[in-house]
């Protein structure tokens, strides 16, 4: 288990070194590019048309994260892995002060929206371009893992929970393995699912990964079998 935690840590993928940032994103710097999963916006207003009242904040509260990440990083391409948008109905729901920071963040840069299993259809209300998955280099980026060599994924929004001097403590994380990464949910409003459940050793073959759990200003590393 490794305690000494940085902001950013390293994951290398088929060769590939990829930048591991505690906000939950990933940036690939000789690609400029920077890949973050499972937004959720507008999930918010999803569950209140279903009749459950949530604060309706959690789209502005993501943007503003993903702000920071951009203007620290400022990538040339911008991939968001899938469930970039709680349901089909998210692109029109946007208010006119989201749609506009959303806009603002994609001018100059390629955007690419991943399809996801909320937001499978194209939407010509958001900007960018959308693909089913997208390879670059070694990696293919897509939205639900399958395992394959070069992968980098979402879906699963990985969670890790360990024990250290007698307490229990619960985080997101990026999976990964020297072939994939599954990444952690970015969205506000998002939860998660341990990395213990099977889900992962689908992915993974087994429980041979790390968990890198992202605390308010580091990353921890734990190995999958060292958590709980």
């Amino acid at each position: 288990m490794n305690f000494s935690g940085a902001r950013e840590t390293t994951i290398a993928v088929c060769g590939t070194t990829l930048i591991a940032d505690c906000a939950g994103v990933l940036y690939w710097p000789e690609e400029r590019l920077l890949a973050v999963a499972d937004l959720h916006f507008e999930k918010g207003s999803s569950y209140a048309a279903r009749g459950t009242l949530l604060p309706p904040y959690d789209t502005m509260a993501t943007l503003a994260s993903l702000s920071q990440v951009i203007a620290r990083y400022s990538p040339r391409t911008v991939v968001a892995l899938g469930d970039s948008f709680h349901d089909g109905g998210g692109p029109a729901r946007l208010s006119v002060y989201d749609r506009g920071t959303l806009s603002g963040l994609q001018h100059g840069r390629q955007w690419i929206w991943i399809a996801g299993n909320h937001d499978p259809d194209p939407s010509s209300e958001v900007g960018g371009t959308y693909a089913q998955t997208l390879g670059v280099g070694h990696l293919t980026f897509r939205h639900i893992p399958e395992g394959g060599e070069g992968e980098i994924a979402g879906h699963l929004h990985p969670s890790a929970r360990v024990y250290i001097r007698g307490r229990s403590i619960t985080r997101r994380c990026f999976a990964s393995d020297e072939n994939r990464v599954v990444m952690p949910a970015f969205g506000a409003y998002t939860g998660g699912l341990s990395i213990r459940d099977r889900a992962f050793a689908a992915v993974f073959g087994a429980f041979d990964f790390t968990a890198h759990m992202l605390g308010q200003r580091r990353i921890f590393a734990f190995a999958a079998e060292h958590c709980f």
